[in-house]
């Protein structure tokens, strides 16, 4: 089982206050981030508890608040007042809880989860569980504060762990598993040679920047363009946002009132706010890119990429020669690093744990072995001490991530078999059944971990 991250998606009642927050070209995955109008600040609450706090100019809040207003203005029947002649200072003085419970939604969600990120990232920040934010302070003319926490853990002193002896665990010699290997990259090679770009589709994933526009089509706080993905899931209810990005293409530009993006932002009111998308990139599921697995893997040769396949076709009592090798290089570092894992993490990862294995059909085959509980509580303290050691390691290497790490590691998800090569799942990015938007510095969070284990195989195994 890999790491999990926990989901950022709000409840059914739409509170998102303590919510856990669930990694060539990097030019466009930073927009929206590199200004004035926010300010990131952590200190200290106890030793083993860290704040954070985000603060957004009040310049921000009252353009927003005005737009909110404006909008309401359409929406709002009163008495003594026809639709649309609501007066805009009775909209805001009147109306001032509903807008301001609207606008700590919206702009967390907007802007606030990547900002959030990015500074956990740019100032090297190891949260052993996820940020939590715990409160939100928001009224018109006055700067606005998101407050979140996490759990402190105390620095790791990082040996010389490149050289420590590692014998990677051995493939299967069946004949049967070349044959394998060589008809899937055939069929991908053809593929790919079939593919024509006629847009998106179905599956596939996009990557596109989102600034809030006045219904003139006037942009509005071109500092907070932000970028997100998201996959044209093949789902059986209608998505509004699958429908909006159907047919388009990379470099298309348009503004929309689609009502996905109306309900994915905030659903505490009626809204119609006007944005203007630019779809900056695509990763299409009709092909499985060989040239991308090669750069995630380091490989340079066909035989490498045979190699490296193979990983997921081995298999010794039903677990990968890939998952093995996860496994055991984390098991060595782990050893050579020892890490104590707080208790509350623990609880909470074994909550975390026990509620998918419930979704699992065998679930009360599980929970009827005698050491049920010892085994995930055992799974939860090996998965926590997991990220708390990864996150350090990929600040210890100055590791990054790119736009190109992020397709590659989506392009693992096109295929089933290749998910097995996938240790740090997706966040989670269904809603109520539907498919939104990942913010991207919280998928370079999960990536990050990702890349790092990558990072840490490749050395071990480097001959």
């Amino acid at each position: 089982m890999g790491v999990r991250v926990p989901s950022l998606a709000p409840d059914k009642k739409g509170d998102i206050l303590d919510t856990p927050i669930n990694n060539t070209q990097q030019l466009d995955s930073n927009v929206g981030l590199t200004n004035n109008l926010l300010d990131f600040k952590v200190t200290e609450k106890s030793p083993s508890l860290a704040q954070a706090t985000i603060v957004v100019e009040n310049t921000v809040i009252d353009t927003l608040y005005q737009e909110a207003a404006l909008n309401q203005q359409q929406q709002i029947q009163t008495q003594g007042f026809q639709r649309g002649n609501v007066p805009l200072s009775y909209i805001k003085e009147n109306f001032k809880t509903h807008l301001t419970s609207h606008l700590k939604e919206f702009i967390f969600k907007y802007c606030i989860i990547n900002f959030l990120y990015k500074k956990i990232h740019e100032q090297k920040i190891v949260t052993a569980d996820e940020p939590r934010l715990v409160s939100i302070v928001l009224e018109p003319t006055k700067d606005a504060k998101f407050n979140f926490e996490w759990t402190h853990i105390d620095s790791i002193n990082i040996h010389e762990w490149k050289y420590f002896p590692f014998k990677a665990p051995k493939r299967k010699n069946y004949k049967d598993l070349d044959r394998q290997v060589e008809t899937f990259i055939k069929e991908e090679r053809n593929h790919l040679k079939d593919w024509h770009n006629e847009g998106l589709v179905i599956n596939d994933w996009v990557n596109f920047n989102v600034t809030l526009a006045q219904q003139n089509n006037t942009i509005l706080l071109e500092e907070l363009k932000q970028n997100f993905w998201f996959k044209l899931d093949n789902e059986e209810v209608e998505n509004p946002l699958r429908k909006l990005f159907l047919g388009k293409k990379k470099g298309d530009s348009f503004y929309t009132t689609n009502i996905g993006f109306q309900e994915y932002f905030s659903d505490q009111l009626p809204i119609s706010y006007n944005f203007y998308i630019e779809i900056v990139d695509t990763v299409p599921y009709h092909y499985f890119c060989l040239e991308q697995f090669k750069y995630h893997f380091r490989l340079k040769t066909n035989k490498d990429v045979h190699k490296k396949l193979i990983e997921v076709c081995s298999y010794r009592n039903d677990i990968s020669q890939r998952l093995a090798m996860v496994e055991e290089s984390l098991k060595l570092l782990l050893y050579k690093h020892p890490i104590i894992a707080p208790k509350k993490l623990v609880l909470r990862q074994q909550n975390i744990i026990l509620h998918a294995v419930r979704e699992n059909p065998d679930y009360n085959v599980y929970r009827k072995q005698k050491d049920f509980q010892k085994q995930i509580q055992r799974l939860a303290e090996k998965q926590v001490k997991e990220v708390i050691f990864l996150d350090h390691l990929a600040y210890h290497e100055s590791i990054g991530i790119t736009n190109e790490d992020i397709k590659a590691y989506l392009n693992l998800t096109k295929r089933q078999r290749m998910k097995e090569f996938i240790y740090c799942n997706l966040p989670n990015f269904k809603q109520e059944g539907n498919t939104v938007p990942i913010p991207v510095q919280e998928l370079k969070h999960t990536c990050l971990r990702d890349k790092t284990i990558n990072y840490i195989i490749y050395h071990l195994t480097k001959k």
